[in-house]
């Protein structure tokens, strides 16, 4: 089956490096045992947050590299749940909106935890709202940039059920409101004009969860949490710096 240009791009473009040399390879290898073992994604996905949990305790508890190794070990199985669900054909709505939560929620703990070890808890709230931000201003300009691309996925299928139902209003409770803000100032700065490219996708995506958890833990490997907030504040001037360079890209394209 022949790949169009845009298809091409739109592949390359939104490559997390980290993910791919790092956790990708080993969360594949894991895809196979769960199969056989018959381990539904969602179980996969309720593993990665008890891990990350256990992980946002101990760090609490003052052990540094023992919550940097488990927070390795949650991205690995985070990445694995969803390659399970690619291959058994079980990508569902409940499962992309548990996932998303779950996330949050371990997020949530570890920042609570390194406020408590750094003894600087306004520094590490401020940093769990930029991560959050970050990670939304993510998702939602890679998909505006797929659409613009015309690679967009189809929704995975939607079962309606109670459990839907409550995770997508902790969603729209959450997440759901970023990006309707997110969406509406791309709307109103750029309308429908294309103005985020695959570089932007791509810096974006080197931003996300997975390599924000390795840098955690390189940070807490070597006894500097506090570093590591700062890092996160950090990213908010790249977001800054995209947003600039996407206006003066509009304004060429005009």
């Amino acid at each position: 089956m022949s790949v169009t240009a845009a298809e091409a791009e739109s592949r390359r473009a939104g490559r997390e490096v980290v993910l791919e040399l790092v956790f990708r390879p080993p969360a594949n290898a894991l895809v196979p045992i769960f199969e056989r073992a018959k381990v539904p994604p969602p179980a996969v996905v309720l593993a990665n947050a008890a891990v990350g949990l256990l992980g946002a305790l101990v760090l609490y508890r003052g052990e540094l590299v023992g919550a940097a190794l488990l927070l390795q070990l949650k991205t690995l199985l985070d990445n694995a749940d969803g390659a399970l669900a690619r291959a058994t054909g079980q990508v569902t709505t409940t499962g992309r909106y548990l996932d998303t939560i779950a996330d949050l929620v371990v997020n949530a703990a570890v920042f609570a935890a390194l406020g408590y070890v750094t003894g600087q808890p306004l520094l590490a709230l401020a940093a769990f709202v930029a991560l959050t931000l970050v990670l939304a201003v993510d998702f939602n300009v890679t998909d505006l940039y797929r659409h613009a691309q015309g690679t967009t996925t189809p929704d995975p299928p939607s079962s309606g059920g109670a459990l839907e139902r409550a995770l997508a209003f902790l969603y729209r409770s959450s997440f759901g409101v970023l990006d309707r803000i997110i969406r509406g100032i791309s709307t109103l700065r750029f309308g429908d004009r294309p103005a985020y490219d695959g570089v932007a996708v791509t810096a974006l995506a080197n931003l996300g969860l997975s390599t924000q958890l390795a840098v955690l833990g390189a940070c807490l490997a070597v006894g500097v949490p506090a570093l590591y907030l700062w890092l996160v504040l950090g990213c908010l001037l790249v977001l800054a710096a995209l947003h600039v360079r996407a206006e003066l890209r509009v304004r060429r394209l005009s």
